[in-house]
């Protein structure tokens, strides 16, 4: 076992934290903990958004369907958030303006209703008005889907936010290393256990199969949809027979994408009600199209599931009969699937009415879990779980007191009142933001591997973004399996080459291209 902890500190160095998980929750948490001058290691199993956090329905939202439900306090907080972090990386998240069909007179005055509360909830942070459209209006905003609007009477336009989660994800990494923390991904916990100083970690580095241990005063399980799994191990032993009790109900929510020509729209369109009792989004993002979602429950976790045939079905149906657009499974480049941490408040709730609320719980002295809850509110989320880990006085207060990290612009966002690109647009090198010009300083920059990858931009993301294997850099850092699995499959053998000229490490190219195909809808 190595006689060193994370970032060369000493093994017997003790850190204030450890945040266990590398999706949207922990890494805001690091940030949190970073900007207060704490010391913080966050580990990362896999890599960075690895699972939810990169498999989101790209929405910033406050959550229209929990109004339906009473939720507004929920949904008023979320609001503000949204308006937060759209401010933190305007590159990366941006409002976006979405059209509701009304099939009938009652059901439009009933959204619009319903739609003009979600404006003044958010009150002086709305992202632009809700106004009613005629029919006329509705040809006018969708031109390419005339059989959708064939049978709407009007409707209604409003806004809420989009983003890029992945490397909204990795900024909130990059701004947590700059903060101080130590950041790692690929990097295993194989062991918890109470000790004088807190508690003694072992952990597994995938980089160079090396074992090592840190001590640290708290730790957070923010391991997302696997929170539980991690809970058994740590707690099992004191629990004696008895099973530790599940916090998290999964549920699988299945998203589809179409090249744009396929559902040709500019803004977001918006079913409020389906079949299941859920909304159907059709997003534009990166230059193709969205569709979603389902809502399964699930008493498993797989790192990755796969979509079960009645939910393409019922995405199929419902884009047909919602939208009046007829796809084969042809014209799906690529599907993905995401597991949602639905915290299970009421035991075997349905999922499709169970909210995003988030759950902190202290485990143990120093030992804290925290679940459920969206990307939207994952600041707030974070800054909760410093606030719990004070009142509970398992860690000082900080010398400067709590981090202003609404007002901490993120790493690469640009310079306030500089124009961006949309985040509908195919993607490029806007998505470095500010950190543009070191990507185009690299070799390579004009050698493109398709879908405007270019050389330097795997370079850049091997050398200053954790990237290592290929689904590192084609899942994540450059969304090309998440747009079009067939092209990611034909890119991998360049993008593998180059990772492994930069790290030295195999950049796992078989696994990848195996991983294509579970993306891959067969004809």
């Amino acid at each position: 076992m190595k006689n060193q902890g994370l970032g060369g500190e000493a093994k017997d160095a003790v850190w204030d934290l450890l945040v266990i998980g590398g999706g949207a929750t922990g890494l805001g948490v690091a940030v949190q903990a970073a900007l207060e001058g704490r010391r913080v290691t966050l580990v990362e199993a896999r890599d960075f958004a690895a699972g939810t956090s990169s498999r989101s329905t790209k929405l910033l939202h406050g959550g229209v369907r929990y109004l339906a439900q009473g939720r507004w306090r929920l949904v008023r907080g979320a609001l503000r958030e949204r308006a937060t972090v759209l401010a933190l990386a305007p590159h990366l998240a941006q409002p976006l303006a979405f059209v509701v069909p009304g099939r009938g007179w009652w059901s439009w005055a009933w959204t619009g209703l319903g739609l003009k509360a979600y404006q003044w909830l958010s009150g002086r942070m709305s992202l632009g008005p809700t106004t009613a459209l005629s029919k006329a209006a509705l040809l006018r905003c969708l031109p390419g889907l005339p059989r959708m609007l064939a049978g709407a009477v009007a409707g209604m336009r409003y806004w809420d936010g989009q983003f890029e989660d992945a490397r909204l994800a990795l900024a909130l990494a990059k701004t947590a290393r700059q903060a101080g923390a130590s950041v790692h991904n690929h990097m295993r916990v194989t062991a918890l256990a109470p000790s004088a100083q807190g508690w003694q970690v072992s952990l597994f580095n995938e980089r160079d199969g090396q074992t090592s241990t840190l001590q640290a005063r708290c730790v957070v399980n923010a391991t997302g949809v696997w929170v539980d799994a991690l809970r058994q191990m740590v707690l099992q032993p004191w629990a004696g027979q008895e099973p530790v009790k599940a916090l998290v109900k999964p549920s699988q929510g299945v998203h589809m994408v179409v090249a744009r020509e396929s559902l040709p729209i500019q803004e977001a369109v918006l079913i409020p009600r389906t079949a299941d009792g859920r909304v159907l989004f059709a997003v534009p993002w990166l230059g193709a199209t969205v569709i979603g979602t389902t809502d399964t429950p699930r008493s498993d976790a797989p790192l990755e599931p796969l979509p079960m045939q009645e939910e393409l079905d019922f995405l199929f149906r419902e884009t047909r009969q919602a939208l009046g657009v007829d796809l084969t499974r042809a014209d799906v480049r690529s599907v993905w699937v995401g597991l949602r941490p639905l915290v299970d408040k009421v035991q075997g709730g349905v999922t499709s009415q169970m909210s995003r609320e988030h759950l902190i719980r202290r485990e143990a002295p120093g030992l804290f879990t925290v679940t459920g809850g969206k990307w939207t509110t994952y600041r707030s989320m974070a800054a909760q779980v410093m606030h719990a880990m004070l009142e509970h006085h398992d860690l000082p207060s900080a010398a400067q007191g709590p981090a202003k990290t609404g007002q901490h612009r993120l790493v690469g966002a640009p310079e306030a009142g500089q124009a961006v690109h949309a985040i509908s647009e195919a993607p490029g090198l806007h998505l470095w933001g500010s950190e543009a010009a070191l990507v185009q300083a690299l070799p390579g920059a004009e050698r493109d591997l398709g879908m405007g990858l270019t050389e330097a931009m795997v370079r850049f993301a091997a050398r200053n973004e954790w990237a290592l294997t290929v689904e590192d850099m084609l899942a994540r850092r450059w969304r090309a399996l998440f747009l079009d699995a067939r092209q990611a499959a034909r890119m991998a053998p360049a993008v593998a080459a180059l990772l492994q000229a930069e790290t030295g490490i195999d950049p796992q190219l078989d696994a990848f291209l195996a991983l294509c195909q579970r993306y891959t809808l067969a004809d």
